[in-house]
């Protein structure tokens, strides 16, 4: 690549990066799972939280945080989430192409829609996707449907997608033929 188009790209990621970071994060509750310990006095009790923040309108994460008490499950869930928020790449309210991602035995296909179908997806997948900002998709989980494993299978998917432009510079095509 030429230095005139590395300037071009990292000014085009502060732009945005700029852009983004002034926008408010949402924040979906996908899991909240109790867990139990039997000790000397009783059972302890403890829970964990699978968390998906998102501004759809392009940046998502996610994460998994675990307390004593719900709320604070929820919170560190939360921070993990905002501290792995990355940019999906999102063409006309879709997806630019066909992806699976896996995660363990889940499993998760996204396939690009047309305007106006809406995004048919499971649960765990549609809250990353509506919380990502993609409009129109078609999504199957496949496999284990374990939502911890599920969410970070629609991450892993999402975060394989590529622009035209990108899949034609790592293959070392011209760009404007």
């Amino acid at each position: 690549m030429s230095s005139d188009i590395k300037e071009h790209v990292v000014r085009k990621l502060l732009e945005t990066e700029i852009e983004t970071t002034t926008r408010e994060v949402e924040e979906y509750v996908v899991r909240i799972k109790r867990c139990s310990k039997v000790v000397k006095g009783g059972r302890r009790m403890s829970f964990s939280a699978v968390v998906v923040v998102g501004d759809r309108h392009g940046r998502v994460g996610y994460g998994l945080g675990k307390a004593n008490e719900v709320a604070d499950a929820i919170r560190k869930g939360g921070d993990i989430a905002r501290k792995s928020l990355f940019r999906v790449k999102i063409n006309n309210d879709t997806i630019s192409h066909e992806v699976i991602g896996k995660f363990s035995a889940s499993m998760v296909l996204l396939k690009p829609a047309v305007a106006g179908t809406g995004v048919i997806a499971g649960g765990s997948v549609r809250s990353v996707i509506k919380l990502a900002g993609i409009r129109n998709v078609l999504a199957k989980s496949l496999g284990s449907n374990n939502k911890w494993n599920v969410v970070h299978a629609t991450i892993v998917a999402l975060r394989q997608l590529r622009t035209r432009e990108e899949s034609d510079a790592l293959r070392g095509l011209n760009p404007n033929p």
